[in-house]
């Protein structure tokens, strides 16, 4: 389960680093042009941002997609086993309460 977890992390992280890189490019190359082709770089960047934008929506909805399907297997393990789930929230609470405590 922690391994689904990381890996949209570290897809988003990729992209993110991916987008930064070009925009770095593009900036750098908009600062030596002038004129009619930093129009179309700046179209470039604009054109890049929205497809990082499209990613990082898809990322989000699938990391919304198995948080939401890791909430219905514990609904499901909950309603089939009661009591080991009040055992183990009772024993969580206890941990919990302990280390407060201890402050």
């Amino acid at each position: 389960m922690a391994e689904a977890s990381t890996a949209p992390k570290d897809e988003l992280m990729a992209e993110l680093r991916a987008v930064i890189a070009n925009a770095e490019d593009l900036l750098e190359r908009a600062a030596d042009e002038v004129g009619t082709n930093s129009v179309g770089l700046r179209e470039r960047l604009r054109q890049r941002m929205s497809d990082a934008k499209d990613s990082l929506y898809t990322l989000q909805s699938a990391a919304t997609d198995k948080a939401r399907a890791a909430g219905r297997a514990t609904d499901d393990y909950v309603h089939e086993n009661p009591w080991q789930s009040v055992a183990i929230g009772a024993g969580i609470g206890l941990l919990l309460g302990m280390l407060i405590a201890r402050r």
